[in-house]
């Protein structure tokens, strides 16, 4: 019996994929919770499939193994009675100096070291904080704790959210007056270590990560971009990223050039189109790019299943 249901979730798996693919690329809104109501209208469009919904780590977990999911259970309802799914993305990074969502027992108790550390737009300038902060992942302590986040959200609503993905790998951290023992190469296998996690627990649900950089490397000269292309083909896992920009020279040099030669290979990828990138101009019109080049990009170069799309897109605004 037990043979037989496995047999039968495989098929309805893979035919949801197959499904997902062949009506590629799907539009999805991102928003933030709390937000849904206010956007009914654009949610219920026919060519909308979906929503991606950011939750920071603080909003979850409370206090130390206390946890709230009221938000995503709310939002979830929400959006299965509007037919629609839902994409949850994991936030354990921030990008303004009074960001600092994370649980109050991982900045103030003593084995954590803080919990955060300062992001720079240009590390080594002499400032007392920086633009943002991002999490600890390599000091085990920290990792361990968010690693026990991921597994109370598989065991709530695995099967039952679309997916879950773990934000974009790009930090800027001054690596010189760095005292929690960061190195990119422990950054690199924190950020691997939680993905191959993320998947063990959530069986049912898509897994994604964001990649777009990785801190010392450029042009995979450390192979971590290869190596985490490579772990997400065997492993089942989707990969995606913040920003659609076609042919932008940062990405071609790094991410985008893999999402092309892995294109069919990867059970899902899944982009944004996010505030930012809406102001990129194409070279050739000197004119924003248009929905349409952002799509034909999107689906003939990076092989992009799912965009998300800002509620700023003009395509919206105008529909």
């Amino acid at each position: 019996m037990k043979s037989l249901l496995k047999i039968i979730f495989v098929v309805v798996f893979i035919f949801g994929i197959n499904q997902l693919k062949a009506e590629t690329p799907q539009n999805y809104i991102y928003t933030s919770s709390g937000d849904l109501q206010k956007i009914e209208k654009l949610i219920t469009q026919k060519d909308i499939g979906g929503v991606q919904i950011v939750y920071n780590w603080k909003s979850l977990e409370t206090s130390k193994d206390i946890y709230d999911f009221s938000r995503i259970e709310k939002d979830l309802d929400y959006l299965t009675k509007l037919n629609r799914k839902l994409f949850i993305q994991l936030q354990d990074r921030f990008f303004e100096p009074e960001a600092r969502y994370v649980p109050d027992y991982i900045l103030n108790e003593k084995e954590y070291k803080g919990g955060l550390v300062p992001q720079f737009d240009n590390p080594g300038e002499n400032k007392p904080i920086g633009n943002g902060w991002v999490t600890q992942q390599w000091n085990s302590a920290v990792q361990q704790r968010f690693q026990k986040l991921i597994g109370e959200l598989a065991k709530k609503f695995d099967g039952k959210i679309q997916g879950i993905n773990l934000p974009e790998t790009a930090i800027d951290i001054d690596m010189k007056r760095d005292k929690t023992g960061f190195s990119c190469d422990k950054y690199f296998q924190a950020e691997l270590d939680n993905l191959k996690f993320a998947r063990s627990v959530f069986k049912k649900s898509y897994v994604l990560q964001y990649v777009n950089f990785f801190p010392c490397e450029w042009e995979n000269d450390h192979k971590y971009m290869s190596r985490l292309f490579e772990f997400a083909k065997e492993n089942n896992v989707g990969l995606g990223g913040p920003d659609i920009v076609p042919n932008k020279n940062a990405q071609m040099k790094n991410s985008y050039p893999f999402f092309n030669k892995y294109k069919g290979n990867l059970p899902l990828v899944a982009m944004a189109v996010q505030e930012p990138t809406l102001t990129y101009k194409n070279p050739k019109t000197k004119k924003p790019f248009t929905k349409e080049e952002f799509v034909e990009y999107a689906e003939n170069y990076l092989g992009v299943n799912i965009i998300f799309w800002s509620v700023e897109s003009p395509w919206l605004k105008n529909s």
